[in-house]
């Protein structure tokens, strides 16, 4: 769904610009607040993974694929402003390097793809998560469910900045009709891709998904031969999680980035993705431009002079997934630098 330069006006692409930079600006101070000891060394592998699994496209209907939008997915492991963050750093690396998504489209990129999606994804999951019962599994069914919801979410919202700022002159019911239509199919994807992702961390290390916090099992009590939940001031504080290391993650994640951007990605579907293929059949592509970072060395996910696809695509994969993990760590240690500043007591005043 990354919106090319052309397809919104510049007065709407300015205002969604505007409201980009300010959403990333509270997503900076809220994700302090989320980057702790468990959060912070993961928040880069996560937008690097983002990067890799949007390379794969699978087909979802007749000449038409989708891919991993992501908001959900890094809502639920690092929480909803450090995922805004994360998705906002993956669609800032392919519009400069890779010329995907226009750069005056950077506005509605980042409102459309990091910010609606990972709203709608993680407020879906908290409500569905308190009424859930307190499980792992529960965890993994709320994934599911907000994945899936957070992409037709995000189509009607880009069906919403066409109306009104769109170039062309396209009915917007018959928009509304092919964006949402095609994207409940690809949010079934999204929703697979995020759910597998979140069970299988859930599975080994529930302390490092923070959707997952909180949610540990009550104490139980027998009572006439029956177990039933004790109060809820009855009974010794939980244990304090014990520190363990993430390193053993970061590297396994690491590893399985390289190599669905690298390799897998080779086997991808080539048909156009879902705003690809709505824009081409509706006619809202005619007032499209060229990207500005068309002559780019790693333009379209290839890398220049290197004539075999195969090696050129897997290249630009893995140079894709360090540079997004480099980025995306700096950008986050910053933040958690500064929190621990904030934190500092040097930095608190002490009122007699």
């Amino acid at each position: 769904m990354h919106v090319p330069d052309g397809f919104i006006n510049a007065p709407t692409s300015a205002v969604t610009g505007v409201v980009a930079a300010g959403a990333v600006a509270v997503s900076l101070r809220g994700a302090r607040r989320e980057l702790d000891e468990r959060t912070a060394p993961l928040a880069g592998l996560v937008a690097a993974f983002i990067f890799a699994v949007q390379m794969l496209n699978f087909p979802v209907a007749a000449g038409t694929s989708g891919h991993l939008l992501g908001g959900a997915l890094a809502a639920i492991l690092v929480g909803p402003y450090t995922g805004v963050l994360c998705v906002s750093v993956v669609l800032l690396m392919q519009g400069i390097l890779f010329a995907d998504g226009g750069l005056t489209a950077l506005g509605v990129n980042i409102t459309d793809m990091a910010i609606v999606t990972t709203v709608v994804a993680y407020a879906l999951f908290r409500g569905l998560v308190k009424v859930l019962p307190r499980t792992r599994r529960s965890v993994t069914v709320a994934s599911f469910v907000a994945a899936l919801v957070s992409v037709p979410a995000a189509a009607l919202a880009f069906t919403f900045l066409y109306w009104i700022g769109g170039t062309t002159d396209v009915a917007i019911g018959k928009v509304a009709t092919a964006m949402i239509g095609v994207h409940v199919l690809i949010g079934i994807g999204e929703a697979a891709i995020t759910a597998l992702t979140v069970g299988a961390v859930v599975a080994v290390r529930p302390d490092l998904v923070y959707g997952a916090r909180g949610l540990g099992q009550r104490l139980k009590l027998r009572v006439n031969g029956e177990l039933v939940d004790a109060p809820s001031d009855t009974g010794p504080a939980p244990a304090p999680v014990v520190a363990r290391s993430h390193r053993k993650v970061w590297i396994t994640g690491l590893v399985a980035s390289l190599v669905l951007a690298g390799f897998v990605s080779l086997y991808a579907s080539a048909d156009p993705d879902g705003l690809e293929k709505v824009a081409s059949d509706k006619g809202i592509d005619e007032k499209a431009e060229e990207h500005a970072n068309a002559d780019s060395p790693l333009a379209d996910y290839g890398v220049e002079d290197i004539a075999d696809a195969r090696v050129s695509g897997g290249l630009a994969g893995v140079i894709g997934v360090g540079v997004t993990v480099v980025a995306g760590s700096a950008v986050f240690w910053a933040v958690r630098r500064r929190r621990n500043d904030d934190a500092s007591p040097s930095s608190t005043e002490t009122t007699v």
